[in-house]
């Protein structure tokens, strides 16, 4: 038996796909909350075992660097979500290891040192596990739908009057790829979709595709722990199965707790979301390094199921998603180039975690006719192997293999973290290059990337710095040299869609003049300062070139500029 791979289709905007599973009783979100005390235990004992197993005499030393980075936190970083009993818990443990080290006995050393990495990480784990209850769930899904609907048509009707825009809503979600193989695969084992992440409407997005239109249960999903600062939101993000990841708490206990709750979360059958990339792009390129460490989680959580004898399967879903705007883009690109450029940027705040500015950029998004495209790439396993509608796994040359000899001894399946690590590194790989096949071109984005490259060539004795501070008023393009440009990266990126090295949006087909009128007018829709715009008498220009930079780097990473021919485009123009 070979394997085939699937079409790689376009949704019909009409079809919205029945649950797989419509009691959400028998939802595996549901059943995890149900039994999140003895959750708790189990992650308690394991990641207890774990620190004390691979590193024994290394405990103490982990936990005075624990505690002094965390009474650090507490004093410089304090949030309203904190406990109010904080301070006095960590003086509390730091005051019990000061005592154990008093001319003390090592097997009293070392029993003590077990009872206060105990305490440290159950806190932890009580602080990271959430709850799913059923009736915040609906209402939820009910008043996202009830936003989405109206906010589609509210420009034409208002707000409150608006109706009949459900079949518009599914027609803005343009939702592509192995859909169908995504819904059976969740009947075969657990399914962990690992997205790409440009903006925090990403979660709420993904979340409402995937229920509302893909007909997927809840996943198990990480939210960040500053928006629980806010009551209603931390109302209902402590009850929709959200675990919280705090990015302030970089130490060894905590990591190794949060990555136990999440591979014992997926050994339970509990189908995950998480972002590989670990945080949004700030350059807007897609990403092209992965975090392991969750990503590690399924690897690990793969092994224990066949060392218990089982024979689920985990099953690793890529999605690309794509936008025409993003909301934090100034933001994102200003943090970029400071890394980059370290002393010629100033650092600026982002206050676009909020759940008004992920509603406000929803609103933007949708109502004034940008669609988001939503790509989900060839399904794999844990290694990285594609499988097939029935979970079967398929070598690079379409032959059929089984997952557990991967993980086999001696005819037994054995614990090697070493291993593992370099399963996951090869697990990242097959998933950055599903990012860069799947990756949809939408009409912005070349727009964006031809503009750009032609600022660039124009000035090729500056570096991106150079360009980037080049003045504003003495940039314009001629809409010709834009659209020869445009047409040679479209016979290209043809090529490369025939190949299956990317995926390409109806509009990039268009005629080009359509097709640069759309991506202009698409282009960071609601920034004050626009990447690009055409004047009266057809020319283009741009208010921002950071912008521009940041909507080119979608297509950065293909060699794209690589394949005009300049010479070629100048002789042809004059």
């Amino acid at each position: 038996m070979n394997y085939k791979k699937s079409r790689h289709s376009v949704r019909n905007p009409k079809t919205v796909y029945p649950q797989v599973l419509p009691e959400l009783e028998q939802w595996p979100i549901f059943k995890l909350s149900e039994d999140r005390k003895a959750f708790i235990q189990e992650i308690d004992a394991y990641t207890l075992d774990r620190i004390t197993r691979e590193k024994p005499n290394q405990i103490e030393d982990i936990l005075s660097r624990t505690i002094y980075q965390e009474r650090i936190r507490v004093k410089e970083e304090p949030w309203k979500v904190d406990p109010p009993n904080e301070k006095q818990f960590w003086r509390r443990i730091k005051n019990q290891l000061v005592r154990r080290s008093l001319d003390q006995p090592e097997a009293f050393a070392l029993k003590s040192n077990a009872e206060i990495l105990q305490k440290i990480i159950h806190r932890y784990s009580e602080e990271i596990v959430g709850t799913f209850r059923i009736k915040a769930f609906l209402f939820a899904r009910r008043f996202l739908t009830f936003f989405f609907n109206r906010l589609l048509q509210a420009k034409q009707r208002g707000f409150w009057r608006a109706r009949g825009a459900r079949k518009r809503l599914y027609e803005k979600l343009i939702v592509r790829g192995e859909v169908e193989k995504l819904r059976n695969l969740f009947e075969k084992g657990t399914v962990v979709v690992v997205p790409t992440h440009f903006s925090n409407l990403d979660s709420i997005l993904i979340g409402y595709a995937l229920d509302a239109v893909v007909g997927l249960p809840s996943s198990s999903y990480g939210a960040g722990l500053n928006l629980y600062n806010t009551g209603y939101t931390a109302y209902f993000m402590n009850r929709l199965g959200a675990y919280r990841v705090d990015r302030r708490k970089k130490n060894a206990i905590y990591l190794e707790t949060l990555k136990a709750m999440s591979t014992l979360s997926i050994r339970r059958g509990t189908n995950s979301l998480f972002f590989p990339g670990g945080t949004r792009s700030r350059s807007g390129k897609l990403e092209s390094h992965l975090k392991l460490g969750l990503l590690g989680t399924t690897v690990e959580a793969q092994r224990l199921l066949y060392q218990a004898g089982k024979d689920e399967k985990i099953f690793i879903i890529p999605l690309v998603l794509g936008y025409h705007f993003v909301l934090e883009a100034p933001f994102l690109i200003e943090q970029h180039l400071k890394r980059m450029g370290r002393e010629r940027y100033m650092r600026t705040k982002d206050d676009f975690f909020s759940p008004l500015r992920i509603l406000q950029f929803a609103w933007k998004v949708l109502s004034q006719g940008n669609d988001i495209t939503l790509s989900f790439g060839q399904p794999m396993d844990v290694m990285g192997n594609p499988v097939d509608d029935d979970g079967n796994s398929y070598d690079q040359y379409g032959n059929l293999i089984d997952v557990r000899d991967y993980f086999m001894v001696n005819g037994q399946v054995t614990e090697n973290l070493q291993r593992e690590t370099q399963y996951t590194r090869q697990l990242a790989d097959v998933i950055v290059d599903r990012y860069h096949r799947d990756n949809t071109v939408l009409s912005s984005h070349l727009v964006a990337f031809a503009a750009f490259n032609m600022l660039k060539k124009e000035n090729p004795k500056l570096d991106l710095y150079g360009v980037l501070r080049l003045p504003i008023e003495e940039f314009s393009l001629l809409r010709e040299e834009l659209k020869w440009t445009v047409d040679a990266l479209k016979a290209e990126l043809q090529m490369m869609a025939k190949a299956d090295k990317i995926k390409l949006s109806e509009q990039i087909l268009w005629d080009t003049d359509r097709l640069i009128e759309h991506g202009i007018s698409r282009l960071g829709t609601f920034h004050l300062k626009k990447p690009l715009k055409l004047t009266k008498n057809g020319n283009v220009v741009s208010d921002s070139f950071h912008l521009l930079y940041y909507y080119h780097n979608r297509l950065e990473n293909y060699d794209l500029d690589k394949k005009i021919n300049w010479k070629y485009k100048s002789a042809h123009l004059n």
